[in-house]
């Protein structure tokens, strides 16, 4: 255990909830889905209806320092790194470059750099940019993030499916505990809504169909009724620093804000179903990590895909470690699954979740599954008071948990 405090001195974001604050708490606390209808047409397949949540962004006035063309997910990730190092003053001259990290996650990086460069290579018979293979490598977000910023320090993606960003940030953490950075920016991003990998989700049936009359309502996390989840896009980003650091620059009164602990682990049972036992592990490890016990943690930001056998994992874990007493939210059902980069996304929410004082609800659950006996946030949200400690899960594909605990 080292429960040493890791500062989180500045955050940003791209979300289909907006890249404000205002925007994001907007929907966030009253439950506002940006989840919609589209209709998915590819020649020789009958139209595909999908629920998804996408960004309103636009890459193409994304510069970089690389002058690189940029995939729309490392656009946003630059975007929302820019956002974060603004709040926290992170300037030329406030970091020794040696000692500045990237550490970023991202399920498919490139995804639609390389949907848009298959189709003009075998549909179109059109030559590929030479560029192509620096535009949809695992780690452009991370090359082009320490371009910015002229960090030379570790400079490491990370690739767990649907926990990929969740393990960047807590592996940050770990570097900045162990002395070896002062600082780091840490995130992650997907942008997936292209033709072939809406398709190939769809496919796999975990994703919900739209319903006709109330698109946004497709994902229903920990109902009676959940069908799958929303495909989402987005980045989110956050500046980590040491409390010795923060204190040497002055900042750390305005870093009320602190990572206090970290676990991540594998089922190593299955590569697509979850297993209660791994996720038991990690969330006790990650208690174990922040020196508390579980009557501390506040709140549960839950993984909450809506899929039939990953709430009933979920939910039965969750009751294990923490009995039927803490609150548990899932906010997938508003902003959609950002797979890789959601583990970034839903720790922004459980730290908007601290700084608010309010738990936020999980949109369209109107009837909670019988099975589940848990206290589910749902309807409005609900007055915290004297909010300390929140958890927040990922739990992915090929068995990856990893499991945030956040303080303030």
């Amino acid at each position: 255990m080292n429960s040493a405090r890791v500062h989180v001195a500045g955050i940003g974001f791209v979300t289909p909830l907006g890249c404000t604050v205002e925007s994001f708490d907007d929907a966030l606390f009253n439950g506002h889905s940006a989840v919609r209808a589209r209709t998915l047409e590819i020649e020789g397949l009958d139209p595909i209806e999908l629920a998804v949540a996408a960004c309103d962004f636009d890459a193409a006035a994304v510069r970089s320092n690389s002058r690189l063309p940029l995939d729309r997910g490392t656009a946003m990730a630059l975007a929302a790194a820019r956002d974060a190092a603004a709040q926290a003053g992170l300037g030329a001259g406030s970091v020794d470059p040696e000692r500045l990290g990237i550490f970023w996650g991202s399920g498919l990086a490139g995804a639609g750099t390389f949907d848009d460069t298959t189709r003009a290579l075998y549909g179109e018979k059109r030559r590929m940019r030479p560029t192509t293979v620096l535009t949809v490598m695992p780690n452009a977000a991370v090359a082009e993030l320490a371009l910015q910023f002229g960090a030379q320090g570790a400079a490491i993606a990370y690739a767990c499916a649907c926990a990929s960003s969740a393990v960047a940030i807590g592996e940050a953490m770990r570097a900045i505990r162990g002395g070896w950075l002062d600082a780091a920016i840490v995130g992650g991003h997907d942008a997936m809504l292209t033709p072939g990998v809406m398709a190939s989700w769809h496919a796999m049936r975990v994703t919900a169909p739209p319903p006709p009359d109330a698109p946004g309502s497709a994902c229903r996390p920990f109902s009676s009724d959940r069908a799958g989840f929303a495909l989402g896009e987005g980045a989110a980003a956050l500046v980590l620093e040491s409390e010795a650091h923060a204190n040497a620059r002055g900042t750390v009164r305005a870093c009320s804000l602190f990572l206090a602990g970290y676990a991540t682990n594998c089922d190593a049972t299955h590569i697509t179903n979850p297993d209660t036992a791994g996720q038991v592990r990690a969330m006790r490890a990650a208690l174990r990590d922040a020196g508390i016990e579980a009557a501390q943690i506040g709140h549960i930001n839950a993984h909450g895909t809506a899929t039939i056998a990953g709430d009933a994992a979920e939910a039965a874990s969750i009751r294990e470690v923490f009995g039927n007493t803490t609150p548990v939210s899932a906010t997938k059902a508003i902003h959609g699954h950002v797979l890789g980069g959601g583990g970034a996304i839903e720790l922004v929410g459980a730290l908007r979740t601290l700084a608010q004082g309010m738990l936020p609800p999980t949109a369209n659950l109107r009837v909670p599954d019988a099975a589940f006996d848990l206290d589910l946030v749902h309807g409005e949200a609900r007055e915290a008071g004297s909010l300390r400690y929140v958890l927040s899960n990922s739990f992915a594909f090929g068995g990856t948990n990893a499991v945030l605990i956040a303080g303030r």
